[in-house]
């Protein structure tokens, strides 16, 4: 089967290909290299010992996007391709709309065109905003407080919309939480632009003297530390879920929406110390004011992509920093 990975060559999106690659599906990977490399497809690749067709481009270029289209024949779509931080996003707001919502209505318009009608689409845990309890199940409330979360929103909306006008799509919305760790192997991982927004590559980044501190925002909330809490699931958990998704929509039309987390919350604090203890290195930080759009916590509730799925997270926290040590000993300026 042939599977066409948009932003196949970011953080996620890699680790991804590597699921694939490894049970047997022929992988196409389209992205704009604009917050990650394409070295990472080469280390996929090494890693699996099978090759990736690539194309470079923007998932907007509707002229390019159809030309991979009348190039390859598509069993499915997973759909990465977008921006993906909450600060930022209110700073661009309409940036992230044009890229994470524009971008995937020429996605699904093509997808269309060319009688592909299964995709696997990345979204956020934000959609649920400030949750009135955790842990946060599906059928909570959708408020997200940032441009990011409505963006993702919105594309959640279209989605359902195009199955309720026509039932023989297979749809899948992946709603996760904080990824974080990297692949055993060292050879990819987490490689952000300039400062990372998601904690464990700045922590990581701080621990190999990139950066001398760790700047944690906001250590009032109303958590067991005052730090935000969060639910951080290793990027190999999250990657095979995407591929039990996409295995679970080949057997019958049907849109599934479902959270992948760990099912536990950790607070800044304590991923530090996790990290801490398995790098043994201390990671100097300093409080500064919280950033707008953040919430005090959240984690979900794993039981139902277990009965789906069948999936289950298998890693922890520890597993988590040990790994993202490693990817960022073995690559302390990433795949630079």
């Amino acid at each position: 089967m042939n599977i066409l990975v948009t932003g196949g060559a970011g953080y996620i999106g890699s680790h991804t290909c590597i699921e694939l690659l490894q049970a047997g599906y022929n992988v196409v990977v389209i992205d704009n290299l604009y917050n990650s490399s394409s070295q990472s497809l080469k280390h996929v690749e090494k890693i699996t010992g099978k090759k990736i067709t690539f194309y470079e481009l923007d998932i907007r270029d509707k002229k390019a996007l159809n030309k991979v289209f009348e190039e390859n024949c598509f069993d499915g779509v997973i759909h990465f391709a977008g921006l993906k931080a909450v600060g930022e996003s209110v700073k661009k707001p309409m940036e992230y709309y044009n890229v994470n919502v524009y971008g995937s209505f020429i996605l699904a318009e093509l997808m269309k065109k060319f009688g592909c009608k299964t995709l696997v689409f990345s979204s956020s845990a934000t959609v649920y905003g400030e949750p009135n309890v955790i842990p946060i199940k599906e059928d909570f409330p959708l408020s997200p407080k940032n441009p990011y979360g409505r963006s993702k929103l919105m594309v959640e909306t279209y989605l359902r919309d195009i199955f309720l006008e026509n039932e023989s799509w297979h749809i899948g919305i992946l709603r996760y939480f904080n990824p974080a760790g990297a692949h055993e192997s060292g050879l990819i991982g987490e490689d952000p632009n300039g400062i990372p927004n998601n904690l464990l590559p700045y922590i990581s980044q701080v621990a190999v003297g990139k950066f001398d501190k760790l700047k944690i925002f906001g250590d009032d909330y109303k958590t067991h530390d005052g730090t935000g809490v969060r639910d951080y699931i290793h990027v190999v958990d999250l990657a095979k879920g995407h591929l039990m998704a996409l295995e679970a929509l080949s057997k019958k039309s049907q849109i599934l929406t479902l959270n992948l987390g760990s099912g536990r919350g950790q607070s800044v604090i304590d991923m530090v110390k996790a990290f801490e203890k398995a790098s043994s290195k201390k990671i100097p930080y300093e409080i500064v004011n919280r950033r707008l759009g953040d919430i005090p916590a959240s984690y979900t509730d794993t039981t139902f992509a277990e009965k789906i799925l069948g999936w289950k997270p298998k890693y922890d926290e520890n597993k988590i920093c040990e790994d993202a040590w490693r990817w960022q000993q073995n690559n302390p300026s990433g795949y630079e």
